[in-house]
């Protein structure tokens, strides 16, 4: 009997599925070499759109598709012929597992999880506390299983990386009973990304992340703040929903929430209505009419005072974090910035710690103009608390939890070619 084995799976591909969007990375674990991204942008919508890049050598440049694309299902397939086009089709032996980005995974699920129909389940009983990014993951998540039923897929929660955070920073002060009932409580999102800045920032430092007090700031069109102690989450700032929290690109973060009840009194404003205001028309644009901090900064160097103010309220509310989780950690070993913002806006991250002498916080202003990559500490070297930029991977992250949950080297190997092993999920 033959003991001859093929080649061991070692490719993940990423899948990001919005609502009307799919985002996805095909990584090689064996050295993590991404070997194609793309984007799927306005599924249903006649002008849907394909973009396509092919990193492997001698693939070619960027590809662009468009037409219209009807649903997910129709996405992932146009995806699987863009990949099939460079010999990484989604038949391939080589491909190991499929991993998702989910926004909400609740107090369940407390690290990457192997997708069953139980787990999807679960997902699904999360949608009302995440009603625009659940609903759209699971879409992804069903049809990629539909493509592919035997191979393991994986679900990666934004969520994880927060669920150490103690009752008393988790809980809402609101009567236990109706909070419990109904899943009330603050369980942070973006934490790939605060995780992985975490790690990359304790290698930049030549330190064991155990010993380290980190301040991450993820700081995207979304932005959320997180105390990182000991490599564990101890307090974020977005909480039941993406909403909480600092000032957003459209979100309007941290409000009274009476607010709520103020705009049905007197404008009449309906809970969906309510809902827009806050998540769609708030933060950077309800300010001064743009997200963009690139054309924020540039009004405001032309003296635009609407664009001012919104750096303004910005910043002050990013700075009122820091000092916060300051506070919570006790001692802080450095403050990350991270994503879009936080690793492009020069002018943000120098307001943001500009101030904060007194917390042992300086940023170099030439260090911190210097426009990189890699990660890198913008703070000078007599500072004794560190300011680095490190710029986030999460769909890195996501495939290396995915390998390392169903990975060939995580499986049992095979008695022989005629009894394969079979794969999780």
């Amino acid at each position: 009997m033959s003991t001859e084995q093929g080649p061991r799976p070692h490719r993940v591909l990423v899948l990001n599925s919005g609502s009307s969007s799919v985002k996805y990375q095909l990584l090689d674990m064996a050295d993590a070499r991404r070997l194609a991204v793309g984007l799927v942008e306005r599924i249903g919508e006649e002008t849907s759109r394909l973009v396509h890049t092919p990193l492997t050598e001698g693939a070619g440049g960027e590809r662009e598709v468009t037409g219209r694309v009807a649903d997910h299902r129709e996405a992932l397939e146009a995806v699987a012929a863009e990949l099939a086009k460079d010999g990484l089709g989604l038949d391939s032996p080589e491909l190991a597992a499929i991993g998702h980005r989910v926004v909400h995974g609740g107090r369940q699920f407390t690290r990457p999880t192997v997708i069953d129909d139980a787990v999807l389940a679960e997902i699904e009983r999360l949608v009302p506390v995440a009603p625009l990014h659940n609903p759209a993951n699971l879409m992804g998540i069903r049809t990629a299983r539909r493509m592919r039923p035997d191979l393991p897929q994986v679900a990666v929660f934004d969520t994880t990386f927060h669920t150490t955070m103690p009752e008393y920073a988790a809980r809402y002060p609101i009567e236990r009973e109706t909070a419990d009932a109904h899943r009330v409580r603050r369980y942070g999102f973006h934490g790939t990304s605060h995780g992985y800045v975490a790690r990359k920032a304790a290698e930049l430092l030549d330190r064991p992340l155990a010993e380290l007090n980190l301040i991450t700031l993820h700081l995207g069109n979304g932005a959320s703040a997180a105390a990182v102690r000991g490599g564990i989450c101890v307090d974020t700032s977005m909480g039941l929903t993406p909403l909480e929290g600092l000032m957003m690109g459209t979100r309007s973060g941290d409000v009274d929430p009476a607010v709520v009840f103020h705009l049905r009194r007197v404008a009449g404003m309906e809970t969906d209505e309510t809902d827009a205001l806050l998540n769609q028309r708030s933060g950077l644009l309800g300010i001064c009419g743009d997200n963009d901090m690139r054309e924020i900064t540039r009004r405001m160097d032309e003296g635009d005072e609407d664009a001012r103010l919104a750096f303004d309220m910005y910043v002050h509310r990013l700075k009122k974090y820091i000092g916060a989780y300051a506070a919570v950690l006790g001692r802080v070993d450095a403050v990350v910035f991270t994503a879009g913002v936080g690793e492009n806006a020069a002018a943000v991250r120098q307001a943001a710690v500009e101030g904060l002498e007194g917390f042992g916080m300086a940023v170099d202003r030439e260090l911190n103009a210097v426009r990189s990559g890699a990660p890198r500490l913008i703070s000078p070297g007599s500072s004794r608390v560190a300011v680095a930029v490190v710029p986030t991977d999460e769909e890195l992250e996501i495939a290396e939890q995915t390998y390392a949950l169903v990975g060939p080297d995580t499986r049992p190997a095979p008695e022989s070619a005629d009894s394969p092993a079979t794969p999780p999920g």
